[in-house]
């Protein structure tokens, strides 16, 4: 038996094998990297993923182009790399019968179902049959060794010095019985979760079991007749543990991303539990549907008020305020429609002042005048833009959401500045925005700050460009307007909770 048949590389040279990946760039982003495992090709960064699999694909194509006939003295690729084939299994039994790689050598192609890595390799044809999913894309000239154990019969012949062989025994009369195939191997079947194959060479072990064990759960669960949506929220919590450490130990961010992925799911699947029990939190108090039900969407609120308040080009709460109300109807493309009831519903005192400004300075543009504006109806609003707020040429801006959240959010702020009671007490722009920030920065069951530790005063002057003292005269007037209640304000924090009357429009910290 050669070299190769006993199970190890031999002196001919090794078979090329390089790798076309297809990664998220951030996350809550649709900007993706393509990446090639070949030192002297660059990163390539596309606006969407199906962008990202046509360059990933035409990239390997041209690879397949340039690459040179597969060379009948390579030996397999997948060997070097100890693919199953080679290898057997840690803990088990030898195999009875040894792999022998035969037949020419080959360039095999592969890929990912769900469409993230695209591979090619230099290996024979019997590996490249072996290999699920493989193509064959191009084949030697002249076929690989022999690397059986016992060489061909020379002849099959029966005549005079004719050689002949304890299995190709030859008769008179008598055909050469054809050689014993071997059995086709049978592959152990492959762990998988969240469609990914768990390796089986993953360390520590105990990851490797706690990643088979939660595919073997989530698809029990699949077969349930009825949900248990708490019972899914551990599984996605153990899911995000184990997808975090996953990443850890392979320094790959896609599993990070879907550990922050499963992380959203359980919060979400929890609330939702607890919701259908008729409980805020830990089945206490009355079951509550807010206005915006996903956490996802909560942290795009929240997200927005800091842009805002970072981006503001006026001071004072009268233009942060007029400002965020614009940039939510906005917010996806840069352009939205205004109508003057839109802007007289926000209490500002002289809105045709700071439209004016606003324009003034570059941040708004116009297609008419600000009478105009205020002058337009529902049945023909007026087309206004940001330019700051249009996306890049590469389709990124400065918000992560899509074009269905955007009026989900306006429409969250715009309930809460346009409250009943905060109407008739004729509340001032900068009571409006207290009331959006703190609606903002509760926790589930309407304390403020996590945990209900309250919030700190720095972060409320950052987002309600008032004093200290204007502060405690804000929270005052939402405390008469049924907004809060048990309120404490010292010279850090603002404690307190929200009224079960506003809950619904509350964003809970998570």
């Amino acid at each position: 038996m050669t070299q190769a048949a006993a199970g190890g590389p031999d002196e001919r040279v090794p078979g090329r094998w390089w790798t076309v990946r297809l990664d998220a760039v951030a996350r809550d982003s649709a900007v993706v990297r393509v990446s090639c495992s070949r030192p002297a090709c660059a990163e390539q960064r596309l606006p969407s993923a199906a962008a990202g699999r046509a360059a990933a694909v035409a990239h390997l194509k041209a690879h397949l182009r340039a690459t040179p006939a597969p060379r009948a003295e390579a030996y397999c690729a997948c060997r070097a790399e100890d693919c199953r084939t080679h290898l057997p299994d840690t803990g088990r039994p030898a195999r009875a019968e040894p792999w022998r790689c035969g037949g020419p050598v080959v360039l095999a192609v592969l890929t990912d179902r769900a469409g993230r890595w695209w591979q090619a390799m230099e290996c024979c044809a019997r590996c490249a049959a072996a290999t699920p999913g493989a193509r064959t894309v191009a084949t030697s000239r002249a076929p690989g060794p022999q690397t059986t154990a016992r060489p061909a019969p020379a002849a099959t012949g029966t005549g005079a010095g004719a050689p002949l062989f304890s299995d190709h025994r030859a008769a008179a009369g008598r055909e050469v019985p054809a050689p014993r195939s071997v059995p086709a191997r049978r592959r152990p079947p492959q762990a998988k979760i969240a469609q990914r194959v768990v390796p089986h060479d993953l360390r520590p072990v105990a990851l490797r079991d706690e990643l088979i064990e939660l595919g073997d759960l989530f698809r029990a669960y699949q077969q349930r007749e009825q949900p248990d949506l708490a019972l899914l929220a551990d599984l996605q919590e153990r899911k995000a543990r184990a997808f975090t450490t996953w990443a850890d130990v392979t320094c790959d961010g896609a599993l990070r991303w879907e550990a922050r992925r499963a992380e959203q799911a359980a919060a979400a699947t929890r609330l939702q539990h607890q919701q259908r029990t008729g409980g805020i939190a830990a089945g206490d108090g009355p079951a509550v549907t807010r206005l915006l039900t996903v956490p996802t969407q909560w942290e795009h609120a929240r997200s927005v008020l800091a842009h805002v308040a970072a981006h503001t080009p006026l001071p004072g709460p009268e233009a942060r305020l007029l400002v965020l109300m614009l940039t939510l109807r906005t917010a996806h493309t840069g352009t939205g429609n205004l109508v003057g009831q839109d802007l007289t519903a926000l209490g500002l005192a002289d809105p045709e002042d700071l439209i004016g400004k606003l324009t003034g300075c570059g941040w708004l543009t116009l297609p008419g005048t600000v009478d105009e504006l205020l002058a337009s109806r529902p049945e023909n609003p007026t087309p206004i833009t940001v330019p700051s707020l249009v996306p890049h040429e590469d389709g990124t801006g400065p918000f992560a959401f899509g074009r269905k959240t955007r009026p989900k959010l306006s429409g969250w702020a715009r309930r809460v500045v346009t409250d009943k009671k905060l109407r008739k007490t004729r509340a001032s722009a900068g009571t409006r925005l207290l009331a959006l920030t703190l609606a903002a920065h509760t926790d589930a069951s309407g304390c403020l700050g996590p945990d209900g530790r309250g919030i700190a005063l720095d972060t409320l002057t950052t987002r309600v460009p008032v004093g200290p003292a204007e502060l405690r005269d804000l929270t005052d007037r939402l405390t008469a307007a049924d907004w809060l209640t048990d309120t404490h304000l010292t010279d850090t924090h603002l404690t307190g909770r929200l009224t079960e009357r506003v809950l619904l429009l509350t964003c809970p910290l998570l």
